[in-house]
């Protein structure tokens, strides 16, 4: 049996994707950063389970507008190391934001009598998220001087 030598041998000219433990490396310790920052923000933000979860929310919006900074910054105006995608977009901002969170307020809103209080966090959360991101993306290119790509 001949061993696969598409894994060690170069792939030609440009950059080589990074080894697969180097990959999950990056985002585990992009994850640890960014669980952590948004632990410390629920710590100085907390919210009782019938009250309006700031952190959580914060958290989400200002995540979201910044993955949507740095997917402009990764794929539009620069050529990073193979790396700083994985570990700030999904190790980072993907340890950073909640949406498991999200849900676990969501439902102790509704148990504990703010059922309207609820479904305005339902629903605000996830559109705030995605003009958050909208956001990130315009003000970056503004910022960067990127014009987009058409269909973009």
């Amino acid at each position: 049996m001949s061993a696969d030598r598409s894994r060690t041998e170069p792939r030609g000219p440009g950059p080589h994707p990074p080894a697969l433990w180097t990959l999950v490396a990056a985002v585990a310790a992009g994850g640890i950063l960014g669980a952590e920052a948004r632990y410390g923000l629920g710590i100085a933000w907390p919210h009782g389970p019938d009250g309006w979860p700031w952190a959580t929310f914060v958290v989400n919006v200002s995540g979201c507008l910044l993955i949507g900074a740095l997917m402009v910054l990764v794929t539009e105006a620069f050529e990073p190391h193979p790396l700083v995608r994985p570990f700030l977009g999904v190790g980072v901002l993907g340890g950073y934001t909640t949406f498991s969170t999200y849900s676990v307020d969501v439902v102790a809103l509704v148990v504990t009598g703010r059922a309207g209080l609820a479904l305005a966090y339902l629903v605000l959360t996830p559109v705030a998220a995605l003009l958050a991101v909208r956001a990130g993306i315009t003000g970056t290119r503004t910022l960067a001087g990127v014009t987009p790509a058409a269909g973009r």
